[in-house]
């Protein structure tokens, strides 16, 4: 019994340290990240006066902080708004919408390895609060749930321009969930295992995916892990795309395209019901930039050999290098996050059509192209050089024919003659 009571108090522990301590902070910070980013992309200031009122207790100056106290500012905002719900739309379902578009994004944070196991007093434990062995699986199936929460929001509104919205929603989650999926194969079959925990512990013995410079020996060959490179970018840059697509950000944000649909799904949507979507978005983006980190950039790892010593770092009978290794991660987490702002307030956003054609005509083609890749140069070593040989032809013949099919498939654009 005292032991089923400790395992419990380690796991609500982990739910509160790694959820509400590490992750949830990340989706107002994102908030700012993207106005004060934004701002120097634009030639502004931005947010950087909202700060600590000393004044009101009798100093000269206010702190102001560099405006890192603004998401408070506009979290107390939108809270004191008034909470408005019109009466055409269907109340019940309008009030679960926001919900649904949040609570899945924060589920899957509990498979993410944020850093290598800690030790105190002979006690180990990982940082992760479930350690399952299908981890990418669960992710995926859990986070296309929030599919759901939007197409809801267009649904129970009532009104023409939100239900726009949900329906290109759906349309657009579905379609890149086959990508999606399709794109880490290659990632799956090369490690042979469906846990993150360890795909990260062999990116940090013998190379991060997208940087395979060290831990060479008979199993992992610099030749071998080389050739797998090209596979692994293709799939990186699949999935990579892909998220941006499921997490509806620019330049895939059409299901919320103001000059066309107002603002979308949620148009009728006030208070904290509107900022739950935005939550849901940036939590959204958050999850996204770490399974990308934990599958294709060594997640918690240090990397160049280093993640060994550094787990045996300690004070006494406390090993603290599963900190260390969780300050690693999310340096790596900011800076991806940063990506995903850099490339809202770059790249234009794309017409529907060109979206779905994306989705399905290239990314799905080339994700399963892919696919067949990464097998052939995974099962090489255990082949005849006849059978490689024909299979590399069969891809470039295959890959050419989809290429072929999919160009006089499409159609050309009729001129307009006066």
């Amino acid at each position: 019994m005292p032991e089923l009571i400790f395992q419990i108090a380690i796991i609500v522990a982990k739910i509160v340290l790694l959820t509400f301590m590490v992750v949830l902070p990340l989706v107002p910070l994102s908030v700012y990240f993207e106005r004060r980013f934004s701002a120097v992309i634009q030639d502004r200031v931005g947010p950087n006066r909202v700060g600590i009122p000393l004044t009101l207790f009798g100093f000269k100056k206010d702190f102001h902080l560099f405006g890192l106290v603004q998401p408070i500012a506009d979290g107390l905002k939108l809270f004191l708004k008034e909470d408005f719900t019109p009466a055409h739309v269907r109340k019940a379902f309008y009030w679960m919408a926001p919900a649904l578009t949040v609570v899945p994004a924060l589920i899957t944070v509990c498979v993410v390895p944020f850093g290598s196991p800690i030790s105190i007093f002979g006690h180990t434990e990982k940082l992760v609060i479930a350690d399952l062995d299908i981890g990418p699986l669960f992710v995926f199936s859990v986070a296309s749930l929030s599919v759901y929460g939007i197409t809801l929001a267009g649904w129970s509104s009532n009104s023409k321009f939100p239900f726009i919205g949900g329906v290109r929603s759906t349309a657009q989650m579905i379609s890149y969930e086959i990508a999606l999926g399709l794109s880490i194969i290659p990632v799956l079959m090369y490690y042979g295992d469906l846990n993150l925990s360890t795909i990260v512990q062999q990116q940090a013995d013998h190379g991060w995916l997208l940087l395979p410079l060290w831990g060479h020996d008979a199993d992992h060959t610099f030749i071998s892990k080389l050739l797998f490179w090209f596979p692994a970018a293709i799939a990186f840059l699949i999935f990579t795309i892909s998220i941006f697509a499921e997490t509806n950000r620019m330049p895939f944000d059409l299901p919320e395209c103001e000059t066309e649909l107002v603002g979308g799904y949620h148009t009728e949507y006030s208070s904290m019901k509107f900022a739950m979507f935005f939550m849901g978005e940036y939590a959204a983006m958050v999850i996204g930039s770490a399974l990308i980190i934990t599958l294709f950039l060594g997640g918690w790892s240090i990397g160049f050999g280093l993640d060994a010593m550094v787990a045996k770092l300690h004070i006494g009978d406390f090993y603290f290098g599963g900190l260390v290794h969780l300050g690693c991660f999310m340096t790596k987490l900011i800076g991806f996050i940063l990506f995903f702002i850099l490339v809202r307030w770059t790249v234009p956003r794309f017409r529907y059509d060109q979206l779905m054609k994306l989705g399905w005509v290239v990314f799905f083609e080339a994700a399963l192209i892919n696919v067949f890749l990464a097998a052939l140069i995974v099962a090489a070593p255990q082949l005849e050089k006849t059978i490689i040989g024909v299979g590399a032809v069969l891809l470039v013949i295959v890959t050419a024919a989809v290429i072929w099919v999919a160009k006089v498939s499409e159609e050309t654009p009729k001129v307009l003659r006066a």
